[in-house]
């Protein structure tokens, strides 16, 4: 019962593609309407679609971040492509994000959390 409920509190988001300045501001927005709703309390962004990040599309990001983190809600990435990745090493936002190799290291971290 108490994982239906967890699995409730959870909206994934899945961008595709190049997340640039030629089309951030779409992404933004879906990032920011999430985050903004009482539906949800945790994020996760699955990247696994993900092809190139830009700084525009690093920026909607850390925004969507900042927001979660002022309203009390986990905020978290996964699956990242090599190419991005190293975006986020280069930047040293890898140490700010909490970012997951896949999806199913995400829930075994809540599996984990809802454990201890």
């Amino acid at each position: 019962m108490r994982t239906k409920s967890v699995a409730s509190e959870l909206a994934t988001l899945h961008p595709k593609g190049y997340v640039t300045a030629a089309n951030v501001t779409d992404f933004h927005r879906t990032l920011t309407t999430a985050v903004n709703s009482h539906r949800h309390s945790m994020f996760l962004v699955d990247m696994c679609h993900v092809e190139f990040l830009d700084s525009a599309g690093l920026m909607a990001l850390v925004t969507a971040f900042r927001q979660s983190q002022a309203l009390g809600k986990r905020f978290s990435i996964c699956s990242l492509a090599p190419s991005v990745r190293i975006i986020f090493e280069l930047t040293q936002l890898d140490k700010v994000f909490e970012i997951f190799d896949d999806r199913q290291a995400f829930e075994l971290s809540m599996e984990a959390a809802l454990a201890a």
